[in-house]
């Protein structure tokens, strides 16, 4: 098993299991721990400094997000991810993260769009400088403003666990050249029918925008499963 990164000191008050589990799902969504990698407690513990029984309900909680799987006899690994399996989340994802941004269009203070607005400026500065780190992280931060502002409560908590799965392919398709410029150019079509509270609008875009997240995802899916080689 690749050795998991320290883990940085908490930023702000949350539980040691919390943070635990938010650092081994960085740890996944990043790539460092990879799909079918076994998960070695006694290693996690002693690289992470924290007891079997905090990393174990961080386990728990990563395992009923489906970013780890028991696997009987072999114990926790990293979830694997089929073509079918990344195609479903994509569908539900569309569906849901459209709507969320509608909602969001409708229901938004003028306080949260301008929060979003902040973290779409922040996003961008990322991509611009091809910071992979940074714009994974802002991404999440992107979707908690927008899911946080919808008004749903169960589509916020549905698609935060769709997104924590896609998460293990958008690492990877987010980041190629042809893509992040678009992405942004996306995101900040969305935003602008945001401010205009043109909800239809946002809905076209939220749908187109994950649509070509998901052409880019499955293609390096695809190349993985089955890579080409040079004649």
């Amino acid at each position: 098993m690749m050795k998991p990164a320290s883990m940085p000191p908490m930023q702000k008050p949350e539980t040691l299991r919390t943070h635990v589990e938010n650092h081994l799902r960085q740890e996944i969504v990043s790539g460092r721990l990879k799909p079918g990698e076994k998960l070695i407690e006694r290693e996690l513990c002693e690289s992470m400094g924290v007891s079997r029984p905090s990393l174990r309900e961080a386990l728990r909680k990563l395992e009923a997000e489906k970013l780890i799987v028991n696997v009987p006899h072999r114990g926790p690994v990293v979830a694997s991810m089929t073509l079918e399996d990344a195609r479903d989340l994509y569908a539900l994802r569309r569906l849901l993260e459209s709507y969320a941004a509608a909602e969001f269009t409708k229901h938004a203070s003028d306080e949260q769009v301008e929060k979003l607005a902040s973290v779409v400026e922040r996003l961008q500065r990322h991509a611009a400088k091809n910071s992979r780190r940074g714009v994974i992280e802002t991404k999440s931060e992107f979707y908690a403003v927008l899911l946080g502002g919808c008004g749903n409560k169960l589509v916020m908590e549905i698609l935060d666990g769709v997104l924590s799965r896609v998460s293990l392919l958008r690492a990877t398709s987010l980041m190629l050249p042809e893509r992040l410029p678009e992405s942004m150019k996306e995101i900040g079509a969305l935003l602008d029918c945001i401010r205009k509270r043109d909800a239809k609008g946002a809905q076209q875009i939220s749908q187109k925008h994950v649509k070509n997240a998901e052409k880019a995802a499955l293609g390096v899916f695809k190349e993985q499963l089955h890579p080409k080689h040079p004649d």
